[in-house]
């Protein structure tokens, strides 16, 4: 039996893993050896829709992209579910949605839909009594089932440490599997999450953000479980194709920047090319 998310967490401690929003950035991330992964929301709003993260991407979207993703991998999947897409009840069904589509967590956070990346300036949050009534709804709609729900707060940036440390803590008595305070702005931020919420804690690693981005050893020390980098992906992969597309725009070839494609070979491995030729042999296929 594969192992839960709870299950690896308490098997190693901490992990840092980076973001995926599509079944290719999935199976590199399971080859390379991470045990879970994490769909970000902004990276499915880049990549899907090709907009910001400000609460256009819907509940469909997340849905059937999580659907994708999950079809392709063996390790368990983490989905970014903003704000569960409207109220309480809109919260049940996009708990249900995600566990038929083979997710085996989400978060939930508590901005005011339509919902910005928490990074970003101008976001609000909703009282703190909906928040809870929305966490009960995800943890009712999973009952007995694995799905490891993580209380995201914004309210950090707005109300400040008490009422943020106070929203992850009774999300936590609710029945939420992890603590999540959003945009920490400092170490001493980070310091405080880490001895206050309820552990495990997730720290949100984005190159450039607010947070300061710390070492995996020193998160762990500091209190940290999971460490999400969940941009790196969608960032590397948007430089390395822009440098290459201008590279072919001026030279008209890519010749000469071999070293920074993976080969025709590596990438038919990766996609699996071998295995579709056994099952056409199988199957007496040409």
């Amino acid at each position: 039996m594969k192992p839960t998310i709870q299950q690896i967490l308490e098997r190693e401690q901490t992990i840092a893993c980076p973001g995926v929003f599509d079944t290719l950035s999935a199976r590199i991330s399971e080859q390379v050896g991470f045990p879970l992964g994490f769909i970000s929301g902004y990276s499915v709003a880049a990549t899907a829709i090709g907009e910001p993260d400000f609460g256009l991407l819907t509940q469909t979207e997340i849905v059937d992209r999580a659907r994708r993703v999950c079809m392709s991998v063996d390790i368990p999947i983490l989905v970014d579910a903003d704000t569960g897409y409207g109220n309480p009840l809109n919260v049940h069904r996009t708990v249900n949605e995600l566990i038929a589509a083979g997710a085996k967590g989400c978060f939930l956070e508590d901005q005011v839909w339509p919902k910005r990346c928490g990074h970003m300036r101008g976001k609000t949050v909703i009282e703190k009594e909906l928040y809870l009534e929305k966490i009960r709804a995800a943890v009712d709609a999973r009952g007995d089932r694995d799905f490891f729900i993580v209380a995201r707060t914004d309210s950090l940036a707005i109300h400040g440490m008490d009422e943020a440390i106070a929203r992850v803590t009774e999300a936590r008595a609710i029945g939420a599997n992890a603590s999540f305070v959003e945009a920490p702005d400092s170490r001493e931020q980070l310091v405080e999450i880490g001895q206050r919420a309820p552990h495990p804690n997730v720290a949100n690693m984005i190159e450039g953000g607010k947070t300061p981005v710390l070492e995996k050893e020193e998160l762990a020390e500091l209190g940290f479980h999971l460490i999400l980098y969940p941009l790196s992906g969608l960032y590397s992969i948007a430089r390395t194709m822009q440098q290459m597309f201008t590279k072919l725009r001026d030279e008209g070839t890519t010749k000469g920047a071999e070293d920074r494609l993976m080969t025709f070979a590596e990438f038919n491995e990766l996609i699996g090319v071998d295995e579709k030729y056994e099952l056409a042999e199988r199957y007496k296929l040409k």
